[in-house]
Formats: C-alpha cells, structure tokens, sequence
C-alpha cells in the first residue's frame, strides 16, 4: 500500500507537497493507526489549482521507474515540467518519493532529477521496523546496504546505468531474464518494481477507444463479474457483459476480383482480395456485447450503442477490477466525469470494503463532485481522512492539505455546504462584478 507521497517543483507545485494517506481515524481498530493506510482519497479544488497534476506526478514518478531505461536517451537530457511560473525553479531538480509497506514490510523509495541526468537515487526498506539501505546512489557513485555482503550482480548494472535512466528501471530489464534473485537485497528491488509497474494512472476524463477496451477486458471471470455489479447497479437495463471472440473469415474460393479489390502487397502472399482481407480483420478483433433487458428478453448490443457515461463506467471497472485482484494503487483524473454521484460512490465503495478489496489497493481521485463530500443513504461516501484539497497560493503554487487539518464544528457537519461555502478553501473565487463588465462592455460593441 501507498503510505505517502512526496514531490517538489512538478508542474503548478512549486515546494515540496506530501499526500499523507496514513489513517487518522480507525474506530475498530485504533492501534492499528500506525500501521495502516486509507484505502480511498479524494482530492477536491477548483479549475486549474492543480488536482490533476497532483496525480500527474506520480504518474511521471511511474513512467521514470517503469520505462527510463529505455525511453531515454543518454546525451539528449531529462524530459520533466518543472515549476514556471519562478525562472529559478526551471534549473532546481525535481524529488519524487514514495513510503510503501509491501507484505508488511515498509519501503522508501525516490530520486531527484534535473534536466540533464538523474542526480540522487535511493532505497531503504525496513524489517522489524530498523532500516536497512537497499541503495544510494549519488550521480554515478553507488553505495550498497551493509548487512548484504558484496553485490557484483548489482554493481555490474550500476556500472551500465545510464545517468538519464533510474537504476530501478535498469536493473528491473535485466531481471526479467533471471530465474531466480542472486542478493539478498535484490526482493526489496524487485517488490517496489512490481508496486509501480500494477499502479495504473489515468490522466484524462473519458473512455478509452473500442478497440483498446476489448483488448484491456479481463479474461479472469472475477474481474468480469466486478464489471457486471458495476454496471447492474447503474440501473440502466445492462444485466451482462460478455466478450465475443474473434470469427475467422474464410474466403470464398473463387472470389470476384475488381480492379478495386486487387490484392495488395500484403494479401499478395494470400491471394485474398484486399476487400476481403479488410474485413477479415475487422471481424477478427474481440468485442464487448452488453446483454440489456428487452420486452421479449436479452437484446445485444455493441459498446458503440452504448452511451458515453455507460462506456466511461466499463472503462473505470476494467481499470478497477485489476486492481483489485492483484493489488495495487490505482489513480483516476475526474472521476466524476459523465457518472452519475450514486456510481461514482459505489465505485468508491469496492475499494473501502474489506469484501471486495482483501488486498488493501487503493484509489486516489480528483473530483469536482462536491456530493461525494456528503452521505448517501445515511453513510458517507468519504470519511474525514479521506478528503483532501487542493488551492493556489498567492505566488500561483499549488498547495495540498487534507480536511483532517480543520476540526469539525460538530458530530454530522454538512462538508458538502461547508465546502461550498469555502470554509476549506479548494473553491474559485468568482467575480461576478467582472463578468457583468465584460458582458457590458460587449453589449457596448454591438
């Protein structure tokens, strides 16, 4: 699980932010407040304060560990977005870092760059709460944990890292061609590798393209019936959704040739007219049906037939499903965004639930939906230490705070209202003054 996140000079966030998801609050179990995290958090804040590239960030954190040591090239510098409202920020480095606890052993883990080469990187973790250093590494001098003896497997990587590529993602490429880990301190490696490479970051409101949900639908059956509880308790008829596999065309043996059905240089091989092969591959790719109910029964329909919010909702519980079973920390922009409050609510509530989430994964959203701030049936959709907001300060950097920095007025305060109202701050300052100046002086023109 994600116990915290720590960034600096990313985008709108000038000094360094932390997104603290330890528990404040555990009623059941309050001994357990230093060792567990919430499994749910919610950031709210107006247009443009930076909600977005607070999830931004890790997810740059993710691609850095997952992809760096071949997505950068050595010599060409460090692609980044640093803060730019302040020209000195453009030059300080950038410092990511995560506090994890994997099978209940706690990790730290994070790196500094700047715009020529990765400048600080390092690993601790910590058994039986001492800890122990995996890694330093400053530039390219490397520093090893003491208790592991010597380390040639991971000093022969270190010495063929790049200076743009985290030794984290090095190191992660050539053991995919090991059977088996040569150090003791190489599980530690390879359990945050895994921890980012299941985290899955969604940066942009909306569904993904047809063809690529039929391809992100899981094939386990588990995940498939998240899916359906999804969309059943959206109340819009869906009451299945089945995957069709692909039906190969054979095409006819004689078939009738036209100048526009000449075979092209890839059907050439096949003799199949390019028509023919046309739509042999398009009937070749596996597609999402959803079973609605009908007057005589079930009816089929394709996902193009369905609406935009029932597309965004299925896209969301693939995503969700995945996570779920395997674990993991799950990040959606807008989550709002064409659902419904009720969906988005229970789409909070398979993460809560100790049922459907075992594995302790996580989702972190931003919202714009101040009803997610208040109850639904008498329960609440969030709790205190679930809620964070986001605001710019007078210098136009984003800073974030959670809710639990404010002490409730009473047992059952209207978050909702208090929100509205800006007593957590997080909302825009509108100026009705101008807009009625602007909308004036246009009528002035006319």
């Amino acid at each position: 699980m994600l116990l915290s996140f720590r960034f600096a000079n990313h985008r709108s966030f000038r000094y360094e932010q932390q997104l603290n998801l330890m528990k404040v609050y555990d009623r059941k179990n309050p001994e357990n407040l230093q060792n567990d995290a919430v499994r749910v958090i919610g950031i709210f804040g107006a247009n443009a304060s930076g909600k977005s590239n607070c999830l931004q960030a890790l997810s740059y954190m993710r691609r850095m560990v997952t992809s760096s040591d071949r997505e950068v090239e050595p010599g060409l510098g460090l692609v980044r977005d640093p803060f730019r409202l302040d020209a000195a920020c453009l030059a300080e480095p950038s410092r990511y870092i995560v506090d994890l606890t994997l099978k209940n052993v706690r990790y730290t883990y994070g790196f500094t760059l700047d715009n020529e080469r990765i400048l600080e990187e390092w690993l601790y973790y910590y058994p039986l709460n001492r800890r122990r250093r995996v890694f330093e590494r400053d530039g390219d001098d490397f520093v090893w944990g003491e208790e592991s003896g010597k380390k040639p497997d991971l000093e022969r990587i270190a010495e063929i890292t790049a200076p743009t590529a985290l030794f984290m993602s090095t190191v992660a490429r050539f053991s995919r061609r090991r059977t088996e880990s040569d150090t003791p301190d190489a599980e530690p490696l390879h359990s945050v590798y895994r921890w980012f490479f299941r985290t899955r970051t969604r940066s942009r409101p909306g569904p993904r393209l047809s063809r690529h949900l039929s391809m992100a639908f899981p094939e386990f059956e588990d995940d498939r019936l998240v899916i359906v509880d999804l969309l059943r308790a959206a109340d819009i008829g869906i009451v299945d959704v089945t995957l069709k596999s692909p039906t190969p065309i054979q095409p006819p043996l004689f078939a009738d040739l036209s100048d526009q059905d000449l075979p092209s240089e890839t059907a050439a091989s096949t003799g199949v007219p390019r028509r023919l092969t046309r739509e042999a591959a398009a009937r070749s790719e596996r597609r999402i049906q959803f079973a609605h109910r009908g007057a005589s029964g079930k009816v089929m329909l394709e996902l193009a037939d369905e609406s935009s919010g029932t597309q965004q909702l299925l896209d969301l519980a693939i995503d969700a499903s995945v996570v779920l079973r395997l674990g993991g920390t799950m990040t959606v922009d807008e989550i709002d965004a064409s659902l419904h409050p009720l969906l988005t609510a229970k789409l909070i509530a398979l993460f809560q639930s100790e049922k459907t989430n075992p594995r302790g994964s996580q989702l972190i959203f931003t919202s714009h939906d101040a009803a997610l701030l208040g109850t639904f049936d008498t329960e609440e959709v969030l709790r205190r230490d679930e809620i964070w907001f986001v605001e710019k300060d007078e210098e136009g950097s984003s800073v974030v705070y959670p809710l639990t920095d404010f002490k409730p007025r009473k047992e059952g305060e209207n978050r909702q209202r208090r929100y509205l109202n800006g007593n957590y701050g997080g909302v825009p300052d509108l100026s009705f003054a101008l807009f009625e100046r602007a909308l004036a002086g246009r009528g002035d023109t006319e």
